[in-house]
């Protein structure tokens, strides 16, 4: 485990793109982190927003391809907001500090959440070109949380990474997945108290996006809830494009629900 952390690309990243981080609120605990990769004269670049366990390197392989290809991209790490309203003004701020006028915003569940609501604040003076969503949602009632969203500043920190952990797969996964996600364990050691809290008050907070708001922006949502299917009579993919090792941990995946049920 941990051949992420250590592998010759995720030190290539770290050493060839520096860290940059920026204040723009009143309140100069708040600190955006940021990678900013590519050629800097493209005014409408990608931006990847994290998931609550994510840091800005977690992108550290997509930064490294797409600017490969010539894309300007920018991965960001979230300062401690307490709400949607606080988060959409900070990251309003971040963007006239960097002189973008306009985004495509890539988006990682709760990442997903916000670039939707940065989309819904300004759409009468549009900030976002296109909207990229990865396994995210729309409304934060999903989590059943709502309830205690405002009590999760008190929980040390050891409780809040307990809660997040509790979503990562404890069933069978192969190699690749397996090192992915022990380096978001990794990353989400990195997270001290108040940012964990912070991300889990707006992943549960009381909200939803008003559709009509981002009807407009053009949207691609990708979702991995597939991946359960192959190897099934329900699979959405060609069986030539799956691989055995997959298929295998597949199988034993549904033996498992099986045995459950």
């Amino acid at each position: 485990m941990g051949e992420i952390k250590v592998s010759p690309d995720y030190n290539w990243f770290r050493s060839t793109v520096p860290l940059k981080k920026i204040i723009v609120d009143d309140d100069d605990s708040k600190i955006w982190s940021l990678y900013d990769a590519g050629p800097r004269n493209i005014r409408c670049p990608l931006i990847f927003l994290p998931p609550v366990s994510g840091t800005a390197d977690v992108f550290f392989r997509q930064i490294l391809a797409l600017t490969g290809w010539g894309y300007r991209v920018i991965a960001l790490q979230y300062p401690v907001y307490w709400d949607h309203l606080e988060f959409c003004d900070g990251f309003r701020k971040l963007l006239d500090h960097l002189q973008l006028d306009k985004v495509h915003l890539f988006g990682a569940s709760l990442g997903g959440f916000l670039a939707q609501k940065f989309a819904e604040y300004t759409h009468k003076s549009p900030r976002v070109h296109s909207l990229i969503l990865c396994n995210s949602f729309s409304d934060t009632s999903i989590f059943n949380q709502t309830w205690t969203a405002n009590s999760f500043w008190l929980m040390p920190s050891f409780m809040l990474k307990k809660i997040v952990l509790g979503n990562f797969s404890s069933g069978p996964v192969d190699p690749v997945m397996a090192d992915a996600i022990d380096f978001m364990v990794d990353r989400l050691e990195s997270l001290g108290q108040s940012e964990l809290a912070s991300r889990l008050t707006l992943n549960c907070q009381n909200s939803y996006v008003e559709p009509h708001k981002i009807r407009d922006i053009p949207v691609t949502i990708m979702d991995i809830h597939l991946l359960q299917f192959h190897g099934t009579k329900y699979a959405a993919i060609d069986p030539s494009m799956v691989s055995a090792e997959e298929l295998e941990v597949q199988k034993g995946n549904l033996s498992i629900s099986q045995e459950e049920q």
